[in-house]
């Protein structure tokens, strides 16, 4: 397995990406200088015996009252259990992976006071895969991820429960079983490992990888609807898009360009053809899926920097033996983020249903009625694109900006907030209903194309339509179809499509 070694404050967003698909990850042997030191500002700061918000006092509301000296370790562990209130359903394991991974080198930067030991044992979570059970659902995205990072903390602790290789056990029993055991929290790591945005972070950026492996599947399902359509490639000359250089705009036409080049069905237009233009699901293709990439590498600049950053409070700065209270966990830029990826999402699904509708539409291109040979007697495509009505109208119900809400918390002390977790969290699932809906584009622009034989489509598209075929036939007559829309689906997910058309001839997102 291939193993990522973090530089904390320097970790680049493909390292993300590979530690979310199942990279493992440590941090550098040049950072735990820095982490010694903090520690020791700490406990400075407790011999000087004043008042520090975190260290010596309650938390919230209650930062005014004193704790004595005796029960700082009380204080940190009560910290942990009493806001280990999350519900719902647990978070996917790679999520927390990446969590994990995102509070390491947050805490690694020397800024939090946490001990050494304290941040091997998180490492040696990953390194055993030993996943702690998260609650997925009680964040509102200030104040830090405060319930689900309890629930990490909790499993330092040995308690809750871990998923470990040999199954879900009792956090106890599953750090006995790894040799490793509970960690017994100085003063301020409990407030510094669930303080912080890693949640929200995560879950944003696991739905941004997912964002653009779904864009680049959905310029290529588009490029073989063109072909389907014998629709034009003029939209996509260059000399156009040099006159409204937006970079995606100008990505994606360059990537259109070539997934269709050297097309016989697209050469097949250009003979008695009376069309002058094609509708907009086709000839806009540049515009809109530029427009996406543009919002998503915006994004991942966002997310970079936030993955990157100290978000816990306060922050111990040992030039000064200082420890300041100031708010970088509100998750603020996250979900911001998170509202562009799903704006981006939504998009993307909502093209590629238009294109499926146009194709099953004998009007709009020219092909037989719901593209099967008997229509009437089959029904084809028909409900397929329904599906795919479906699928976009639940993700333009969930696109609606999750920071544009608040609610009070904590006694009105943080009575701002960011629903970043909501933000981040829902990703996910909408990346799911669109990649189900080019999924569906797929099978309907192979079918479609399969219509134009002999003409043959480009190279990187034949190479695409073999993908398809060899795991879904050419469908003649109606049949239980719910399989074959799922194993589209799956080519889509994989990135198996992408990979078949040629990675390099697509965009991808970086935070440059």
């Amino acid at each position: 397995m291939t193993e990522i070694v973090l530089n904390p404050g320097r970790v680049p967003l493909e390292d993300w990406r590979a530690i979310y698909r199942g990279a493992g990850a440590r941090l550098s042997q040049d950072c735990f200088g820095a982490i010694e030191t903090s520690a020791k500002a700490v406990e400075k700061i407790i011999a000087r015996d004043e008042p520090v918000y975190g260290i010596n006092t309650g938390f919230g509301k209650l930062a005014h009252v004193r704790i004595k000296t005796e029960d700082l370790a009380t204080l940190q562990r009560n910290i942990v259990l009493s806001h280990a209130a999350g519900m719902g359903p647990p978070m996917p394991r790679e999520i927390v992976r990446l969590m994990l991974a995102l509070k390491l080198t947050s805490l690694a930067q020397g800024a939090s006071g946490a001990r050494v030991e304290t941040i091997r044992m998180l490492e040696a979570l990953l390194a055993k895969d030993l996943i702690p059970e998260i609650p997925a659902q009680g964040s509102v995205g200030a104040s830090g991820d405060l319930a689900p990072l309890s629930h990490m903390t909790a499993a330092l602790l040995g308690v809750g429960h871990i998923l470990t290789p040999q199954g879900r056990l009792p956090a106890d029993e599953a750090l006995a079983k790894a040799g490793l055991t509970p960690v017994v929290l100085g003063p301020k790591e409990g407030l510094a490992l669930l303080n912080g945005t890693q949640f929200s972070t995560a879950y944003a950026l696991a739905g941004l990888f997912e964002a653009e492996l779904l864009m680049q599947s959905a310029l290529v399902t588009g490029a073989l609807s063109t072909d389907a359509a014998r629709g034009s490639d003029t939209p996509f000359d260059p000399r156009i898009h040099a006159l409204r250089p937006h970079q995606g705009q100008v990505k994606t036409a360059a990537a259109l360009r070539a997934l269709l080049a050297g097309s016989t069905i697209r050469a097949s237009h250009l003979v008695n053809d009376e069309r002058v233009q094609d509708p907009y699901c086709l000839r806009c293709q540049p515009q809109v899926m530029g427009a996406c990439y543009d919002v998503l590498r915006n994004a991942a600049g966002v997310l970079a920097t936030e993955a990157n950053s100290v978000t816990d409070n306060p922050l111990v700065f040992t030039d000064t033996g200082e420890a300041l209270s100031g708010g970088n966990f509100h998750a603020e830029p996250v979900a911001f983020a998170a509202d562009m990826i799903a704006m981006a999402i939504c998009e993307i699904g909502s093209l590629s249903e238009r294109r499926i509708a146009m194709l099953v539409d004998p009007a709009l291109s020219g092909l037989p009625a719901f593209l099967t040979a008997k229509p009437g007697l089959n029904s084809g495509f028909m409900i397929p694109q329904v599906t795919a009505a479906a699928l976009v109208s639940e993700n333009k119900q969930k696109a609606f900006p999750a920071s544009v809400d608040s609610i009070p918390t904590s006694a009105n002390q943080e009575d701002h907030v960011s629903m970043a977790a909501h933000g981040a969290r829902r990703l996910l699932g909408m990346a799911e209903n669109a990649a189900a809906v080019v999924g569906i584009e797929l099978l309907t622009a192979a079918q479609g194309c399969d219509f134009h034989q002999p003409l043959a489509s480009s190279a990187p598209l034949q190479a695409v339509r073999a993908c398809v075929r060899a795991k879904v036939p050419y469908i003649e007559d109606d049949q239980y179809i719910y399989p074959y829309l799922q194993s589209a689906t799956d080519l889509v997910r994989s990135g198996a499509i992408a990979t078949a058309a040629g990675s390099d001839l697509l965009p991808a997102i970086s935070a440059a």
